[in-house]
């Protein structure tokens, strides 16, 4: 079957009935349509996949590839530049293949579990320290702007090796080459340009004299295995920790306390069990409903895709957030769960492209909500939950802010 002339054509993303709940839509394309025609913000057209098992499916088969600049895939906005998603980056690394994997050895490498409990005393210091400041100034405070935001920008130039005092201009950066709709074109060229023009200087650097950070590792591990990363590689090394993992994990940071403290019981749960808090993690990766745009795919050859022949030449965009929610993968899909386990949820992706920060992502998460369940057990949303606003324009979705009391 394929799709028929009449079908209507979803605007995508899919407006939400408040800033945490799914759209209801979700439930019907799922059952109805689990291949779907959507519009994007360019005014390109998408077939959207909803399912888990479709998205898990599309996610892992090697056919599907991120050749988001061949001349028929989608554009992501209608700027020129195509945003983020089709710049320097998917040129200068590698998107595929042999090249792909070893540069991904590369980088999961630095984010082990191992390195992970080396970092993890670090993360949570930070986090203190910025919850004490957060206290200081007094409440109702935004815990994204307060605690969000700036750690995870800490840890990336953490791990960069780039001086703390850099911090605000990554911040920027970062806002900037991620949202679709808040800059005009020539912001988010020059934000992109200055980024560029400082990550090499800093790889310069990093070159003559090594550190204890990543770009070091990489330009160590690379030399001495012959295969020498070009200066251009690391930059984009560099802009991809960056915008995958600073907007990410400060929206997400936002999300988990507005969820958990949405309904206080799951707060008190907690509080009452705090070894819960590695699988409440997980529950709230899954249970997110407001996750952003979802991965984009590209297919240079004809493929089934629940019982639809999509076409080569066609741009797939995977709903994660719609699969996690998908009935027939988890019990309760829209009830969330704490305790859920195993929790086989595709927040970072499935397959060769899965998120390889994640275990940094994880830690991160982990962390803050330890440290806020110890130091504010107290906390609670400062208006009620459906007054939450979500962030228009941006690719990964979160909360505008996250207003708390204690």
């Amino acid at each position: 079957m394929s799709h028929s002339q009449n079908e209507r054509v979803l605007s995508y993303p899919i407006a939400s009935p408040a800033a945490l709940e799914p759209p209801a839509e979700w439930v019907r394309l799922r059952r109805q349509c689990p291949v779907a025609r959507a519009k994007l913000p360019s005014g390109d057209e998408v077939s959207l996949v909803t399912r888990y098992e479709d998205v898990k499916f599309v996610l892992s088969h090697p056919g599907f590839t991120r050749r988001l600049d061949a001349p028929d895939a989608a554009r992501l906005t209608d700027t020129e530049s195509g945003g983020v998603f089709n710049n320097e980056v998917s040129a200068v690394l590698p998107q595929g293949g042999e090249g792909h994997l070893g540069w991904r050895r590369m980088i999961s490498k630095w984010f082990t579990m191992k390195r992970m409990a080396v970092l993890r005393p670090r993360i949570e210091a930070m986090a203190g320290r910025l919850v004490d400041e957060m206290v200081e100034q007094g409440h109702p405070a935004d815990l994204k702007a307060s605690l969000g935001f700036p750690l995870p920008v800490w840890v990336i130039c953490d791990m960069l090796g780039v001086p703390g005092s850099d911090r605000d201009r990554f911040s920027y950066w970062s806002d900037t080459m991620l949202n679709l709709t808040r800059y005009t074109e020539a912001e988010v060229n020059a934000a992109q340009e200055e980024f560029w023009a400082y990550m090499a200087a800093h790889v310069t650097a990093k070159r003559a004299e090594p550190g204890e950070d990543i770009l070091s590792a990489l330009i160590v591990t690379s030399d001495a295995e012959g295969g020498k990363l070009p200066d251009k590689a690391l930059v984009a090394t560099g802009l991809g920790l960056l915008v995958a993992g600073h907007e990410t994990t400060a929206n997400m940071i936002g999300k988990m306390a507005g969820m958990l403290l949405a309904d206080r019981r799951r707060w008190e749960r907690l509080l009452a069990d705090p070894s819960l808090v590695r699988t409440a993690v997980e529950e709230v990766l899954r249970f997110d409903a407001n996750a952003g745009l979802g991965m984009v795919r590209y297919i240079g050859e004809p493929v089934d895709v629940a019982g639809t022949s999509l076409p080569a030449g066609t741009t797939v965009m995977c709903s994660m957030a719609a699969a996690n929610r998908d009935e027939t993968a988890f019990e309760g899909a829209n009830r969330m769960d704490l305790t859920r386990s195993p929790n086989p949820h595709l927040a970072f992706g499935a397959g060769a492209h899965s998120c390889p920060g994640q275990p940094l992502a994880r830690t991160e998460l982990q962390v803050v909500l330890e440290v806020l369940l110890r130091k504010l057990p107290s906390l609670e949303l400062a208006v009620p939950a459906d007054e939450l606003r979500t962030v228009d324009g941006l690719v990964v979705g979160g909360l505008r802010e996250v207003p708390v009391r204690w």
